[in-house]
């Protein structure tokens, strides 16, 4: 095998893949797939069964069902002596929240996304990380968004649609202050904490809803376009792989040039 091949090589390695039957996680699940790792792909219940039995990709395909807001159940789940430990632990999700006005968001609204998006985030990636340190080593992937680096541009929400929520933002900005901490701190055992920025990646059916939204989104883009699923993928395979051996606590930015305005 060739340098560059080795380098994405992931035979005999274990990958959990959090949110791996959701648009984005699909094909991560399959590009980690394709470089022979054993992917298990965690969502909430029955969403991985039905991946797995839609891409037919064998045995190394572990559909399971797990809900991160659940902490005890992950507890229990990643410190099972029998579920093998990762290689690299991917965390996809993204908490469904409140989508009212900033002048209009409760109290309770925000500590309740603070509380799934954040706290349950934290307490699953130190459960998984544990089990990489007493190892020797790993990679954690964490997911941000372009919003949690620039701000939504209210110019491109028409009504009765709403900016991208402001605890949406927060929550992801967070993330990417949490990979550079952790990498930091997990550096010297080796195991690597990173994230990647998805920019604008509407998923068909937003696509097919409101055209004239997507032609919006895409006048600020300045490669012309949004992004297309599989193109996250090759940014997730590369931070879980030995090719990316020396980067940790960075971010990876896919978003046809967004943030670079």
């Amino acid at each position: 095998m060739s340098i560059a091949n080795s380098l994405f090589d992931l035979s005999g390695k274990t990958m959990w893949v959090f949110g791996g039957a959701g648009y984005l996680g699909q094909d991560c699940v399959r590009s980690l797939h394709a470089q022979g790792a054993r992917v298990v792909c965690i969502d909430r219940p029955g969403r991985a069964e039905a991946f797995a039995d839609e891409a037919a990709l064998g045995e190394r395909l572990v559909p399971h069902s797990l809900d991160l807001t659940d902490t005890e159940a992950v507890r229990r789940w990643m410190s099972d002596p029998a579920n093998p430990a990762a290689d690299a632990a991917i965390f996809l999700t993204t908490p469904g929240g409140p989508n009212a006005p900033f002048m209009e968001l409760s109290e309770g609204e925000f500590d309740e996304y603070n509380h799934l998006g954040l706290t349950c985030l934290f307490l699953a990636v130190r459960e998984a990380a544990e089990r990489m340190l007493e190892r020797g080593g790993g990679s954690v992937v964490l997911f941000s968004s372009m919003y949690g680096v620039v701000s939504p541009d209210p110019r491109i929400y028409h009504a009765p649609m709403q900016p991208n929520p402001m605890a949406y933002g927060m929550h992801k900005a967070a993330i990417l202050q949490m990979t550079r901490y952790l990498g930091v701190m997990w550096g010297p055992r080796n195991v690597r904490v990173n994230a990647v920025v998805p920019g604008p990646f509407p998923n068909p059916p937003q696509q097919a809803a409101d055209p004239a939204f997507i032609e919006r989104l895409t006048g600020k883009v300045p490669m012309g376009r949004i992004g297309r699923q599989h193109e996250i993928a090759g940014a997730v395979t590369y931070l879980a792989a030995d090719a990316s051996s020396y980067v940790t606590g960075q971010s990876i930015t896919v978003d046809g040039g967004w943030t670079a305005w």
